[in-house]
């Protein structure tokens, strides 16, 4: 008999509305973790979340789930950041970010005070710019601060191009990158299905992909969450399906290729800027972020969605309490 305890995995998710409940109901059903933390500004929304996920344990694996607060971060393998402002229907993204900036400012000191090890994956809109903001704000490695990025808009684009040639969708290989919003670019030519590339494919299953139907589906991917919202009110299966995903990689130690966002330095070019590339996730955070052989219109994207981003960022300098963190360094 093997008595060799495994250790436990602690996650800590800041935020229970419903990105953030639904994030730790997924992490429940599938066992991810030992123990999951509610943390929210308003406790006794965590305390209900907790108990709801806690009355369905007799459905799920062992995991012990409680409302907590800061402190509980301190044992924390990976702290999920979903606090902020919601999108309101016809509100960008980038609309967000003074908003859930100034959350950030608030609750990021409160995190790292008890733990400089975690993994931060953050999820809050705008997630790439938030990114740079956790980053900034936290100073801690670079690797250890991770966006849901594109990992919702390549899952979206290839549900779509699964329609449209009658394959599910984890056998379709292709991805979004640069911005999570407006901006994103998709990556038309390395998209492959069993290595053959969608033009080769389409043409030789009669299933044509011409221009106008790389448009739709394209536009369809861009502004499905706006779609989503006008009827609903607000997106929360699919990214907390993806947040559990990317946490899936991390406590298993896959090295997984994922379209997160992260800092880039130099990549394509670029630098100074979080936006989605694929990247090589592990136990340890980012472990690489991948050079795409793009097209030159691809380059040209994801250029433009970096100056975007960038853009944000240098409004927030209009802010003093946010251009301090802004002029920090990285640290190692």
């Amino acid at each position: 008999m093997n008595d060799i305890k495994q250790p436990l995995t602690r996650i800590v998710i800041v935020g229970t509305g419903h990105v953030g409940a639904t994030c730790a109901y997924a992490l429940q059903l599938l066992g991810h973790a030992s123990e999951i933390v509610l943390v929210n500004a308003h406790r006794e929304r965590a305390e209900g979340e907790a108990m709801d996920i806690n009355h369905g344990s007799l459905f799920a694996r062992p995991v012990r789930v409680w409302a907590g607060d800061f402190s509980d971060c301190k044992d924390a393998d990976i702290v999920v950041l979903a606090a902020g402002a919601s999108q309101k229907p016809g509100e960008t993204r980038l609309d967000l970010l003074r908003r859930n900036t100034a959350i950030f400012h608030n609750i990021l000191p409160r995190i790292v005070q008890h733990n400089k090890d975690a993994i931060l994956i953050v999820v809050s809109n705008p997630v790439d710019v938030l990114t740079y903001i956790a980053y900034k704000i936290s100073r801690l490695p670079a690797r250890q601060i991770i966006g849901s990025g594109t990992i919702l808009d390549t899952a979206r684009f290839r549900y779509l191009l699964s329609q449209h040639f009658g394959i599910e969708p984890r056998s379709i290989h292709a991805y979004i990158i640069g911005e999570h919003g407006d901006s994103q670019v998709p990556v038309w030519s390395l998209a492959n299905i069993a290595g053959i590339r969608l033009d080769d494919y389409a043409q030789l299953n009669n299933k044509p992909l011409n221009k106008s139907s790389r448009e739709a589906i394209a536009l369809n991917t861009r502004r499905a969450a706006y779609e989503i919202i006008r009827r609903k009110g607000a997106t929360y299966y699919a990214i907390a399906a993806g947040l559990v995903r990317i946490i899936e990689a991390i406590v298993r130690d896959e090295c997984s290729v994922l379209t997160v966002s992260s800092l880039i330095r130099g990549q394509h070019g670029l630098n100074d800027v979080c936006l989605s590339l694929p990247n090589i996730v592990n136990r340890q955070g980012i472990n690489e972020t991948m050079v795409l052989p793009l097209s030159y219109e691809e380059q040209m994207g994801l250029e433009n969605s970096a100056r975007v981003l960038r853009a944000a960022i240098e409004s927030l300098e209009e802010f003093p309490s946010t251009k301090e963190y802004l002029l920090v360094g990285e640290t190692f």
